[in-house]
């Protein structure tokens, strides 16, 4: 019986393989259907710069630069588009335009009434699709943010980006070693706990059935820098309290931390315990200076409000309505007065509807925050271009020194 099994399992092989091509037969398939779908290759750099040149004409737009499988590998931007795209197919073998159209396998571009235009479509694009070959738009390491967490017991972090998870964060900032010894002293301070987010909460008020006396996981509860709501030693109400005590803190609204530090030195004075005293010095002066540039940092976000209006391409001029840094609508420019006056009744309206909240930056917001920033302080004479409904002269709009680095 095994023999016989065998046998027909040998004979079932033969057939399997007189049954597929041989390499002469599928090389001729192949030759005929290439690439297969699914599996495309990248186009000949010869191909996609024809169809550059065939169609692509010198205008403010932004371009990308797709990938097999329609992934987007890079966007980029450029006032001369056709102009930028034909640059790549001349950059010598290495650099990382050659390596980009190596992997491309179609080029799409869009036109755009303008520089600005370009340069917002460019980053909205780029965080849509975070493309591999872009850096900047998608992370800047550079920058780095406060962030008080939406937990049980909230803790306050620096990070390197704003997400949508609820919490609040405030920035940007440079300088994350600074900015990391500003959030331990007001973590300290207000006796916030620093533990990882896994770690299990029992308030004061927390009924306990069994007796259990639970202990603080860390040293920061006895030295008196930690309320423990790990150990029953504080109730959630409490805790709390001293979490909006930090939040107001980096809106610029409390001065709790910076007055138990002037406290703390007043006594060691008087002590004349004097070396601690001008430790205490310091570490108001590094608190005050942080208060001071959140301050600023709200400033110049509030002065972000306003009517730009912007020269296009052909005529197609546009009108952007900014509100706190943030693009909330965006019109064609009006072509009689009857049309500025009630783009400008639209932007009153806009300007005097209060917002509610807390003072923090929005994950939307963060990257039009940089860039209007950014525009605005290389190109001070576009401030001549914007309109506020108060009439007052708009300040340079330009993030403060300590932020931009500068």
């Amino acid at each position: 019986m095994s023999a016989r099994l065998e046998q027909e399992r040998i004979e079932a092989a033969l057939l399997r393989r007189a049954a597929r091509p041989s390499y002469s037969r599928r090389k001729a398939h192949r030759d005929e259907s290439w690439p297969p779908l699914g599996a495309r290759g990248p186009r000949p750099a010869e191909a996609l710069r024809a169809d550059v040149r065939a169609a692509c004409e010198n205008r403010p737009g932004v371009y990308r630069m797709i990938g097999p499988a329609d992934d987007v590998l890079y966007v980029g931007k450029s006032i001369r588009v056709r102009t930028r795209l034909l640059s790549y197919f001349r950059a010598p073998r290495g650099e990382k335009a050659s390596e980009i159209v190596a992997h491309t396998h179609r080029v799409e571009w869009e036109y755009v009434p303008s520089e600005f235009a370009a340069l917002l479509t460019e980053m909205r694009h780029i965080q849509a699709w975070r493309p591999p070959y872009n850096v900047e738009h998608k992370r800047d390491r550079a920058f780095c943010f406060v962030k008080l967490t939406r937990e049980e017991a909230p803790r306050l972090l620096v990070v390197g980006e704003v997400a949508h998870d609820g919490a609040l964060y405030f920035g940007p900032f440079r300088g994350r070693r600074r900015v990391r010894e500003v959030v331990r002293e007001v973590t300290d301070l207000l006796e916030l706990r620093d533990c990882p987010a896994r770690t299990p909460m029992t308030w004061a008020d927390q009924a306990d059935l069994f007796g259990h006396e639970a202990t603080p996981g860390c040293m920061r509860a006895d030295v008196g820098r930690c309320l423990a709501p790990c150990a029953g030693r504080c109730t959630r109400t409490e805790y709390v309290a001293q979490a909006e005590l930090a939040r107001q803190f980096f809106e610029g609204n409390a001065d709790l931390p910076l007055a138990l530090l002037h406290d703390r030195m007043a006594r060691a004075v008087e002590r004349l315990q004097f070396e601690y005293a001008a430790a205490l010095r310091d570490r108001i002066f590094h608190l005050e200076s942080a208060r001071e540039e959140l301050v600023a940092l709200r400033g110049t976000i509030e002065s972000l409000s306003f009517l730009y209006t912007v020269p296009g391409h052909g005529g197609s001029d546009r009108c952007y309505l900014v509100r706190r840094g943030s693009i909330r609508e965006e019109h064609p420019a009006p072509t009689d007065a009857a049309g500025w006056r009630a783009l400008r009744g639209r932007a009153r309206r806009l300007f005097s509807r209060r917002e509610t909240g807390p003072a923090s930056v929005q994950p939307t917001q963060v990257a039009e925050i940089l860039l209007l920033a950014r525009w605005f302080r290389l190109r001070p004479q576009e401030m001549q271009r914007v309109w506020r409904p108060n009439g007052a002269p708009v300040p340079s709009p330009g993030l403060p020194a300590a932020v931009l680095g500068v």
